[in-house]
């Protein structure tokens, strides 16, 4: 009888799965393939091959895959490798097909019924994490909540130039102890559709209304962002004294294209290049050389006083990143903090990953549709190394913000 397991059946998506197969001829190709449908019927699905040993079993901690969607042991690889049937979109998504044939399949058809099947769940939040809708004052996102009485550490969650509301990351923070505010600032609700001039009062009253809540810790609030998220997050650890801690994802060192406002301060944004932008073999954009060098005599008033941050402060790169050059600006930012007598300023680097570094189980996104530009962005990164690099980085950002976000209920402001 043949069988197949995916253990466990019901899991945070964060979380590694153990696949096995077994009861097939001894020494023989088979496909296992992972597919799903998301809330708009789309099909993403990704598939590998992989020879039985002498008793016809397979388990992807130990069997390498020969071909497929990737090559070698890679347990988690069917996920990292999920895939639009449509090009360019993105997944989030939590019910799961993984589907066992004992044969090479390279594209199964209607009639091709596997020989095995299971069905498992990955879920963003863990059970007894509270979701509560934030519309205070001008604030507007989601309050993530673990079960318990706290004090749990508080961390504001931003996302890039998609806008709107993005809550799976802040759904687990709150799965891993995290007090998470999963915050929009444009294109979602009554804010604005497009992103102007950024008005770092709002992000104040963010951190502000965080911090307050009973079950957040007295000492201050960390920020996670990614993108255009990441260069606010550093305006908010540059000037607000809320911030304790604070995550930069693939972001600048200065403010770029929107300029921003805090009270009587102005900093303009540095003007975006738009005919350096890059249309790919794949016609898609590479946005990456339209930002122009902060280190230019005339840019100097928009590069973000980092060495003014109470806090430390992290940035994530990958060095594939074809959105943003974030090394380099990682590095001057840096470099920076280290003229400046700032010594808590740390970079890690990820060797081919991409933009998009998501938590561990998001599948590998190179290139995807964004709502404000006319043809798909690219990510970048390689798939091995950048999902690789994801799971390494979910656990770095979690230290980081354990380590330097007190858990106290004193000093609220």
């Amino acid at each position: 009888m043949v069988g197949l397991t995916v253990c466990p059946q019901v899991s945070l998506v964060d979380e590694p799965l153990k696949i096995q197969a077994w009861g097939l001829p001894p020494q023989e190709a088979i496909t296992i393939r992972v597919w799903m449908k998301d809330e708009k019927g789309e099909i993403f699905h990704s598939r590998a091959f992989y020879q039985t040993d002498m008793e016809g079993k397979v388990d992807l901690e130990k069997s390498p895959a020969t071909g497929g969607d990737f090559h070698g042991v890679c347990p988690m690889g069917l996920f990292w490798a999920l895939k639009p049937a449509i090009p360019f979109l993105r997944l989030i998504k939590r019910d799961v097909m993984v589907d066992l044939y004992s044969s090479l399949m390279l594209n199964p058809l209607p009639g091709d019924s596997p020989a095995a099947t299971k069905v498992i769940e990955r879920w963003y939040a863990s059970p007894g994490v509270q979701r509560i809708l934030i519309r205070e004052g001008r604030v507007r996102g989601a309050l993530f909540l673990p079960p318990g009485e706290g004090p749990f550490p508080g961390v504001i969650d931003m996302f890039g130039g998609v806008g709107g509301l993005l809550e799976f990351r802040s759904g687990l923070l709150a799965s891993r102890g995290f007090a998470s505010l999963a915050l929009a600032y444009f294109a979602y609700d009554d804010l604005p559709s497009f992103l102007g001039q950024v008005d770092l009062k709002y992000f104040e009253e963010a951190a502000q209304l965080l911090w307050s809540h009973p079950k957040v810790s007295g000492d201050g609030v960390g920020v996670v962002a990614i993108c255009k998220g990441a260069e606010v997050a550093l305006a908010m650890a540059s000037y607000l004294p809320q911030v304790a801690a604070t995550v930069c994802i693939n972001g600048t060192n200065a403010v770029n294209g929107n300029s921003l406002i805090y009270g009587d301060l102005l900093l303009n944004g540095i003007p975006y290049n738009v005919e350096r932008i890059l249309i790919t073999d794949f016609g898609s954009l590479s946005l990456s050389n339209s930002l122009d060098d902060p280190r230019k005599p005339e840019h100097q008033d928009s590069i973000l006083p980092l060495e003014k941050a109470r806090g430390p402060i992290l940035f994530l790169v990958g060095d594939k990143d074809q959105n943003y050059n974030s090394l380099f600006f990682a590095q001057e930012a840096k470099a920076r903090a280290e003229r400046y007598g700032k010594k808590d300023v740390y970079l890690q680097c990820y060797p081919g990953a991409g933009h998009l570094l998501e938590p561990p189980g998001s599948p590998f996104c190179p290139v995807s549709q964004s709502p404000f530009f006319p043809l798909p962005l690219t990510w970048g990164g390689e798939l091995l190394p950048h999902c690789s690099a994801q799971e390494t980085s979910w656990k770095e950002l979690q230290e980081f913000l354990r380590r330097n976000i007190k858990c106290s209920r004193r000093n609220k402001l």
